[in-house]
């Protein structure tokens, strides 16, 4: 059989030459055979031929010897590194100093040199870092398993732009997927960076099942989260391992051993969010385009709305290929592994724990500047009671028994601030900004010393932008401020006041009172006495004193 292309590998070569150089051996070797073989690479005969004289002085094994080719030198490999993997930069350096060798290379020389010394992952490694080389690597995958086998857990921000009370802002969602059958059991939305609240509130969420939280949940075997604060935090922790839950904490900057919710975040990015209003990465027509005033953005409210239909249609109607075309909903429904499912009251773990014990009062329970009431304190005025609480949501806690830890039930802010409150005190936090602000941008402006623009190679010059007079006064107010700073008014008393001091009396010292500080004016109806004035120095003379 001949065949167009002649056969390269050296592999293939190397195992038609042992059976030759075999059947050679055995004194069977036919001109027949080496014809076979040749026909086969498609090379002439005379080729077979050399190829078993090359095994024959290689121990009857075929060593094909490679032709010299240029090579990088240490020196070479340090360019490269140098100009972040620019090899047509670092050659141009070389042959500036003269360091590419005896022999003149082409640049085309070079860079075949440069891409067989390294692998791709390499060289975008030293043009990008190490999140540039990861994306050349390759990963195992695991097993499908069983349904609430595994959970997977993580934050998301969401390319939008929600209108939040007037403000424009990115919500983050936290949500756990299961990763047998790719449904998304729980979340919870957050108008900021997310915390422990979220992550609660989203395990909460995706342990139930029934009613609006649909058939997805119940009790997983393990947990597979990133090294974030907030999901390591202790609540988090607790409320897995009193569900018999493993949590496996993955390492940083490794995605893939969470492969099933990052495909969950892509996802969400490329198919949901481009199609709202205010999308962050939606094409413009320059970069200096200004954002619209008059942009209609999505409330907080509808984008919750908009992102809860979005899970339910990935989760009944979205299908995976890689899972004969199915979809999660399918894949969760024809698993029959038992799923536990915990009683609803008993998910109170779920929650933060407040350290002290504290008292049912008469006007109810006070915990730090806020008064919480429910209508079963009625006659047990006294009784020690233990709060469990959601982080940043007091409005309502959890009340339970000191004593045996019975739940009483949810208590309900009473001293709530009103809503005008709430933005005079934002208002007052905003102004104090704007001064620490002001404040620290001048103190930079101080601090950092200005130097004038030069076109000729010269030493730097500060810039005569302050005069004498103004770098007086601003040596004279920090003087002013460091000895007002050590002054100590309480070490030497000061004196009694004079009979010329103006005296308050005690009508005087009343609010309200506008009574002087300052000693009596002289009477202008009185005679004028020349006595009364200072007398004036003596002039200097320049005779000589005795």
């Amino acid at each position: 059989m001949t065949i167009e292309q002649p056969l390269r590998d050296t592999s293939l070569r190397r195992a038609a030459v042992s059976r030759l150089m075999f059947l050679a051996q055995q004194n069977s070797l036919t001109t027949d055979h080496i014809t076979t073989v040749a026909e086969t690479f498609g090379v002439h005969p005379r080729s077979v031929r050399r190829w078993m004289d090359n095994a024959a002085q290689h121990n009857d094994r075929y060593t094909p010897q490679r032709p010299a080719s240029f090579t990088l030198t240490q020196l070479m490999r340090d360019a490269v590194a140098l100009f972040c993997g620019n090899s047509a930069a670092a050659y141009r350096d070389l042959c500036k100093r003269g360091q590419l060798g005896g022999d003149p290379v082409s640049y085309a020389t070079f860079h075949r040199a440069v891409t067989t010394a390294y692998t791709p992952g390499f060289l975008a490694g030293l043009r990008g870092g190490e999140k540039e080389r990861r994306k050349f690597d390759v990963h195992f995958t695991r097993d499908v398993g069983h349904r609430n086998q595994a959970w997977e857990g993580d934050h998301v921000e969401a390319s939008v732009w929600v209108n939040v009370n007037g403000h424009r802002r990115k919500p983050w969602i936290t949500w756990f997927i299961d990763c047998a059958s790719d449904a998304v059991c729980g979340l919870s939305v957050s108008a900021q960076t997310p915390s422990r609240e979220n992550i609660l509130l989203a395990i909460r969420v995706a342990i139930l099942r029934g009613g609006d939280h649909g058939p997805f949940g119940g009790s997983p075997g393990l947990v597979r989260i990133d090294r974030g604060k907030d999901f390591l935090s202790d609540t988090a922790e607790t409320a897995f391992g009193i569900l018999g839950a493993r949590v496996v904490d993955l390492p940083p900057r490794h995605p893939e051993l969470k492969g099933t919710v990052e495909a969950l975040n892509h996802a969400v990015k490329t198919m949901h969010f481009p199609g709202l209003p205010g999308f962050v990465h939606a094409p413009r027509t320059s970069r200096r385009t200004k954002k619209d005033p008059d942009e209609r953005l999505l409330t907080y409210e509808a984008f919750i709305r908009i992102l809860l239909e979005w899970v339910h249609e990935w989760n009944h109607e979205h299908r995976i290929r890689t899972r004969d075309n199915r979809t999660p909903y399918e894949l969760w429904h024809d698993d029959l592994t038992p799923i536990y499912d915990p009683d609803p009251e008993d998910l109170h773990f779920t929650l933060e724990v407040h350290p002290r014990h504290l008292t049912i009062n008469s006007d109810g329970v006070h915990w730090g500047k806020r008064l919480y009431l429910a209508p079963y304190m009625q006659g047990r005025a006294g009784t020690k009671v233990v709060l469990r609480y959601m982080p940043r949501q007091e409005r309502t806690v959890e009340l339970f028994d000191a004593k045996d830890g019975t739940y009483l039930g949810p208590a309900v802010l009473q001293n709530e601030a009103s809503p005008q409150e709430r933005r005079e005190v934002r208002r007052a936090a905003e102004r104090e900004a704007a001064r620490l602000r002001t404040a620290l941008d001048k103190a930079k402006s101080q601090r950092e010393e200005r130097f004038e623009a030069d076109t000729v190679p010269t030493a730097p010059r500060p810039a005569s932008d302050m005069t004498h007079e103004q770098a007086a006064a601003l040596l004279d107010g920090h003087r002013q401020s460091e000895l007002a700073r050590e002054a100590r008014p309480d070490l030497i008393p000061l004196p009694d006041p004079t009979a010329t001091w103006k005296t308050q009396s005690p009508a005087e010292s009343q609010p309200g009172s506008t009574a002087p500080l300052l000693p009596p004016l002289p009477d202008p109806t009185a005679s004028w006495n020349p006595a009364l004035l200072p007398t004036p120095p003596e002039e200097p003379t320049d005779e000589p004193h005795d």
